[in-house]
């Protein structure tokens, strides 16, 4: 048998088949079975073949279109693009893309911009439909204009009332509900006005556009001074500097979706860069000093970062229930440096990287040891950083402490101590 095309996957819209092209209403009049959400399947009443709602779950119905396109041709119904947040790919790892042809309609994007009368090949898009709103501002702070996806529990109304939260309120918002259907409408609202908004339908994309015109993307190192943080007082010192934070967020070798730890969080200072760099990862800021986790917590509102979950407890007992980690930051070891490394080496996922701060001769013996006892040399980096200071008229240098880096990747083979 021609198995070739055996499944049709049509864009559709909410104006139903009214919007179809005349390639996809071929390919629904054709079929012998249609297959979508109940919504989509009511715009067809009187189609003679057989109907089957995704109501009981994709994976069973694409298991069961997978054995019926042997012997009938299949339509499936999608919202907008298939193949844009769609059910498209995962069509066509069930069935094969060479078995499985794709007719788009405009995606819920394309409709937004379309109506607002704004160009969008400089946009974004997010979706927090169906998924956590962790990450949601952090993710934002890349952008000058974004299209989102939303639902139920990731309401416009809840986005809006996440970003004053936070500070992040630079941002002009505009709510589409029912695209392209006979209910639709267009709003444009302050955010707010959008945080008291309760009559906005599920169907809906938001749109935000930085008031800004001149706004710039943040640097990819953001480089914060010291002085931009919340700090324990009296003691000063307890924070990252710069220079150091510079050198062992590059060790880190953090990427977009890291799951990076940060043990010893203090201010929060490396936690809040590292969620910057991991944006569509998470960071897990661990300190054990309760000052330190609310300092930490402000900081993280300060900043507006939200892929940073601050955990109170001393590691490594602390780091059992965490998922395992890309790259692990140690900057403060309470007396637990061998067994911290030991555990963060033995957690981390494979090619992951190890970076520990040392200041003192004895966290800097410790951690030089127990490195060399799993048969591993590490990079070791001696910084020592002198900052421009004004006396009168003059400038003079004014040292800082001297701190060692470690850095490592993870062996392969590596094993822990209880294992050898």
């Amino acid at each position: 048998m021609n198995f070739t095309r055996a499944v049709s996957v049509v864009g559709i819209g909410d104006d139903g088949c009214l919007g179809l092209s005349s390639r996809a209403a071929n390919a629904v009049a054709s079929a012998q079975i249609l297959v979508g959400g109940k919504r989509h399947l009511d715009f067809f009443p009187q189609f003679p073949g057989e109907k089957i709602s995704f109501k009981g779950g994709l994976e069973p119905v694409l298991d069961r279109v997978a054995e019926l396109a042997l012997e009938n041709r299949v339509c499936i119904l999608s919202s907008g693009d298939p193949l844009f947040y769609g059910i498209g790919n995962l069509v066509a790892k069930k069935i094969g893309p060479t078995h499985t042809e794709f007719i788009p309609h405009p995606s819920a994007m394309q409709w937004a911009f379309s109506k607002l009368g704004f160009s969008w090949e400089d946009a974004d898009i997010l979706s927090v439909h169906g998924r956590t709103r962790e990450g949601f501002l952090t993710r934002l702070k890349r952008f000058s204009k974004v299209a989102c996806f939303t639902d139920e529990e990731n309401s416009p109304r809840q986005l809006a009332h996440h970003m004053i939260a936070h500070g992040e309120v630079s941002w002009d918002a505009w709510v589409c509900e029912n695209l392209s259907g006979t209910e639709e409408r267009i709003r444009q609202f302050t955010l707010d006005e959008l945080a008291t908004c309760e009559d906005i339908k599920p169907l809906n994309m938001l749109v935000l556009k930085r008031k800004d015109p001149n706004w710039k993307a943040p640097a990819a190192l953001s480089y914060f001074p010291e002085e931009a943080f919340a700090k324990r007082m009296p003691k000063n010192g307890l924070i990252t500097k710069k220079e150091v934070r510079c050198l062992s967020l590059a060790a880190l070798q953090i990427r977009p979706s890291s799951v990076v730890w940060d043990i010893g969080a203090g201010s929060g200072s490396v936690s809040i860069e590292a969620a910057l760099l991991a944006y569509e990862g998470s960071v897990f800021a661990i300190e054990v000093d309760p000052e330190g986790v609310n300092i930490c917590e402000d900081n993280l509102r300060t900043f507006a970062v939200d892929n940073v979950r601050v955990v109170q407890g001393l590691a490594p007992e602390i780091l059992v229930d965490l998922p395992s980690p890309d790259a692990v930051f140690v900057g403060g070891s309470k007396g637990n440096m061998e067994k911290i490394i030991e555990t963060c080496l033995s957690r981390l996922n494979g090619g992951g990287r190890l970076v520990v701060n040392a200041i003192t001769l004895d966290n800097v013996a410790e951690a030089y040891q127990t490195f060399r006892h799993f048969g591993i040399l590490p990079e070791v980096t001696l910084l020592n950083v002198s900052r421009g200071e004004k006396l009168a008229h003059y400038l003079r240098y004014e040292a800082l402490n001297p701190i060692h880096i470690f850095a490592t990747t993870k062996p392969e083979n590596f094993e822990p101590r209880g294992t050898q």
